[in-house]
């Protein structure tokens, strides 16, 4: 297991072996899944110890939860977006349907996307997802915003940066 400067081997070693149950535990609770759990708890000790910032002892279970919960909202987040895609290529017709390498492929840049427009704030998010998807003028997102149709040139340009920004850090 990585270290950080501030903390040995023994103390990440009993900063799991002090919580790891508990944690799962309670993502079991949440999730109502023990296979889920154990991987989100596993999930949430990787996170922590690859930012290189295991909390004090007396934050632990406060800082696993918060991670965790992140998590878990990712999952969630995850699992709409697939329900909503295959059930979109339920309606295709049999001979339409992508193959399920494709399928896996286009799910995966949903959840990209899904990412970064997560990361905006939220009137940049909508106003792309009202220009891009909704196909309104900057001046009726203006309206819908309640904010000048400059500050919607702002936004734009700002999610498209950050959609600029995903397709070719990871390319």
């Amino acid at each position: 297991m990585p270290t950080t400067a501030s903390s040995s081997p023994q103390e990440i070693e009993s900063f799991y072996s002090n919580h790891h149950g508990w944690l799962r535990g309670w993502l079991h609770r949440k999730l109502g899944n023990a296979f889920d759990a154990a991987d989100l708890a596993h999930d949430t000790y990787v996170r922590i110890l690859a930012a290189g910032n295991p909390p004090d002892a007396g934050q632990s279970r406060r800082h696993l939860t918060q991670v965790a919960n992140g998590l878990l909202i990712d999952l969630y987040r995850r699992r709409r977006i697939e329900a909503a895609y295959l059930h979109t290529l339920s309606l295709l017709p049999e001979p339409e349907a992508p193959s399920e390498e494709d399928r896996a492929l286009v799910l995966e840049a949903l959840i990209e996307i899904d990412t970064m427009l997560h990361r905006l704030p939220d009137k940049a998010r909508r106003a792309l997802l009202l220009c891009k998807i909704d196909g309104l003028s900057y001046r009726d997102i203006a309206k819908q915003l309640n904010v000048s149709v400059s500050s919607v040139e702002k936004y734009i340009a700002r999610s498209l940066q950050a959609c600029y920004e995903t397709l070719y850090s990871n390319g």
